[in-house]
């Protein structure tokens, strides 16, 4: 049993990593001609572009996508509640899965900031994954170096970024007393 819920977990939760980064390189319009952007396509082309005949995009947001997102993680919570259980408790589960989804878009943020900051201490910039890490956390980090002053060629913005990751992590967790 525990294997099984293992696995669920695991699929759906890198499922739902590839349709965030979807929406987030539209958001920031990132290089959709980069390698990793065409297999973060293609991986959910199947589903979104189907979606998108039904659910019109508002604005630069590409609703079909999130949509998506919160079905994946809806579909995950229902049945790691399902299979322990044999029961699902469907209005409790609708809103967790919005708070979740929130919750895993602060941890992919987290994530791609720590390996883009060690990518930068090994790497020479030469990476299409760098490249693609760079488009996306750019928006964040540049008004943030605005204001913080030069360091003598540290950039802090990274480590700013991370403490209010971890701030917003430790008030949604007492918020909603998700462990």
């Amino acid at each position: 049993m525990q294997a099984l819920l293992f696995l669920i977990d695991t699929v759906f939760g890198l499922y739902l990593m590839v349709v965030i980064l979807r929406l987030w390189l539209q958001l920031v319009r990132a290089d959709f001609y980069n390698p990793f952007s065409q297999f973060v396509v293609k991986a959910t082309n199947f589903i979104v572009l189907p979606l998108r005949r039904i659910i019109p995009s508002i604005g630069r947001l590409d609703t079909a996508t999130l949509v998506l997102a919160y079905a994946v993680m809806l579909t995950k919570l229902l049945l790691l509640q399902l299979i322990p259980s044999g029961q699902i408790a469907l209005v409790p589960t609708l809103v967790l899965s919005l708070i979740f989804l929130v919750k895993e878009v602060f941890t992919l943020l987290f994530w791609i900031l720590v390996i883009r900051a060690l990518l930068s201490w090994f790497s020479q910039g030469r990476s299409p994954v760098e490249y693609l890490m760079h488009q996306l956390t750019e928006p964040l980090l540049s008004p943030i170096r605005r204001i913080l002053p030069p360091m003598g060629g540290l950039d802090l913005s990274v480590l700013v970024v991370l403490i209010g990751l971890q701030f917003l992590n430790i008030l949604f967790n007492s918020w909603f007393h998700i462990v």
